[in-house]
């Protein structure tokens, strides 16, 4: 049942809020801020929802550490499906997601996304992967921030993926802070038994922000392996709360 009620919504919302979204882009031709905050805080609301009929039972920690006055590079892990609506349920202020290519093959859900500011990445392709990424480096300078899974594609083993360098060059040409983010036993509400949609404890960890003009020149160009370290302790030390 449970399965069903998730599919049924997600369905009912890429459906019957059609009209909504041609408001908020009717306000994005005058106002493209007021357009991102809208459809945001709108998609927000259908996340919840989502997230407490799939039986999310989240813990939030870190919250707080998150910079309010400023655009940040938010960087995560990856394991499931459930974590760009977990992080969007969390992060400060208005965020756009870089998710990959194949995203804007789903009509309805893509054109929310672009009224909420993310970009879409095409990984076999170096130039339109830079231009993807100098755009994001744009949207930080005018107070967006961006949310990147550097990993690349969902990870379901105890190692993390290597993290692709690249990801981080939206904070080194922006200047920008980054935020740490350790999603733990998301994959347990759905990847871990799928078709069917279980619920599950799960943990979504803020870390302390990384300030690009505090580090070494050493650590900038070990930067990717740097964040990806912060998050591995953040996840050994969230086991204890999933266990």
């Amino acid at each position: 049942m449970r399965s069903i009620l998730v599919v049924l919504v997600m369905f009912l919302f890429l459906v019957g809020t059609f009209p909504v979204y041609l408001v908020a882009a009717l306000v994005g031709v005058f106002n493209k801020r007021a357009c991102a905050s809208f459809s945001q805080n709108f998609v927000n609301g259908a996340f919840r929802f989502l997230m407490w009929i799939a039986g999310a039972k989240t813990t939030v920690i870190g919250k707080e550490l998150i910079p309010k006055d400023t655009a940040v590079l938010y960087v995560s892990n990856h394991r499931s499906y459930a974590d760009t609506p977990l992080g969007y349920m969390h992060v400060a202020g208005i965020t756009g997601f870089i998710a990959k290519k194949e995203v804007k093959k789903f009509p309805i859900l893509s054109l929310w996304m672009k009224n909420m500011t993310c970009l879409f990445l095409d990984r076999d392709d170096m130039r339109q992967g830079l231009k993807t990424i100098l755009t994001a480096v744009e949207n930080v300078k005018k107070g967006y921030s961006v949310f990147i899974m550097p990993e690349g594609t969902r990870n379901h083993e105890e190692e993390m993926l290597p993290f692709k360098e690249g990801s981080f060059k939206v904070a080194e040409k922006s200047g920008c802070p980054i935020v740490p983010i350790a999603f733990s036993n998301t994959d347990a509400l759905y990847e871990l038994h799928k078709p069917w949609i279980k619920k599950a404890k799960v943990v979504v960890h803020f870390g302390e922000p990384i300030y690009i003009d505090n580090i070494s020149r050493e650590e900038k160009k070990a930067l990717a392996g740097k964040v990806q370290g912060i998050i591995a302790d953040m996840l050994a030390e969230d086991k204890k709360l999933i266990n």
